[in-house]
């Protein structure tokens, strides 16, 4: 019987052998997945690596079409020979869009890129952001109902302000005509002279409204406050007047002043307003006047459909004799 000589024998096997470990060191093998996790801004994506024997990095491509644009953050997919899977997070992005992607492997035999894929971010539900500037406000001053309106068709949209008068017993009424956003979703409502408390809210138009935060408008009494002078003997009585708008007939005030610590208003004299027009009433009354300090006249309202205000602050001086 013929024997075989070692050597050959081990040369044979690693003939046998080479067809397999030239398989095992190459270009890595990939295949881009299914994206998932789908938000307005975010989405996942996934696929698999076979590193093929050869360290591996991976990534994926993506944009709104097939030249991408952007990548993931390169990930390690390890050395081995068999697949592995690869994930990567995607944020930052626009709502109601369609997104190409697709994964991409490095190794030193090469780079291999998988096949193209797309998905698509759901629609951003509409929804508001809105405010009173300012709020409060005095009587017969100005302010705005200003906000945004976020969301998928949000450009260019109409919408309008509603409005629910103190006690906010009745309903939900227009406020002046319709608006239409700007291209980024914004808008403003004037409001001019409103004469007591009052809730708004901004609607979208059309079928399946969508409606914003409540927003209560604070409107406060409009007060002046006057003395025949701002220096005084200790002890004399010094005569506080002015008027309080809108009318405001037998209801309280206060002389006030501001604590030496200037945390508390303490109130030195108290008074009622009187009848002057239909628009306006006043008030005079004498408060002695022992100490130097800044002073105000507080008014109460009669009912809760206008809120309490101050007039403007008055230095008073007290001499000494």
């Amino acid at each position: 019987m013929r024997q075989i000589s070692p050597i050959v024998a081990t040369a044979s096997a690693l003939l046998a052998l080479a067809p397999s470990l030239a398989h095992a060191d190459g270009p890595p093998a990939v295949k881009t997945g299914l994206a998932g996790s789908l938000t307005p801004q975010s989405a996942s994506v996934v696929g698999t690596v076979n590193a093929n024997g050869l360290r591996t990095r991976y990534f994926f491509d993506y944009g709104t079409s097939k030249k991408y644009g952007f990548r993931t953050a390169r990930q390690n997919a390890g050395a081995g020979a068999t697949p592995r899977a690869a994930t990567a997070g995607i944020a930052g992005l626009r709502s109601n869009t369609t997104y190409h992607y697709r994964l991409v492997a490095t190794n030193a035999e090469g780079t291999v890129r998988g096949a193209n894929r797309t998905f698509k971010t759901p629609k951003q539900p509409l929804g508001f952001s809105v405010a009173l500037n300012p709020n409060p406000f005095v009587y017969g001053a100005p302010t705005l109902v200003v906000g945004t309106l976020g969301g998928t068709g949000s450009a260019n949209r109409p919408v309008q302000l509603q409005q629910q008068p103190w006690p906010y017993t009745g309903p939900w009424t227009p406020n002046g005509n319709a608006l239409v956003t700007d291209a980024n979703g914004n808008f403003s409502f004037p409001l001019l002279g409103l004469a007591d408390n009052s809730r708004f809210r901004v609607v979208t138009t059309g079928s399946n409204p969508t409606a914003s935060a409540v927003l209560t408008a604070d409107v406060r009494l409009d007060v002046s406050a006057k003395t025949r002078t701002r220096t005084v003997n200790r002890g004399s009585r010094l005569r506080f007047s002015g008027i309080v708008r809108p009318a405001q007939v037998g209801t309280g005030i206060a002389v006030q002043r501001l604590s030496s610590t200037g945390k508390r208003w303490l109130t030195v004299k108290g008074s009622k307003t009187r009848k002057d027009s239909v628009n306006f009433s006043r008030y005079a009354t004498r408060a002695r006047i022992t100490r130097s300090g800044t002073y105000r006249v507080w008014v109460a309202p009669v009912a809760g459909n206008l809120t309490g205000h101050y007039s403007p602050s008055i230095k008073i001086r007290v001499r000494r004799r």
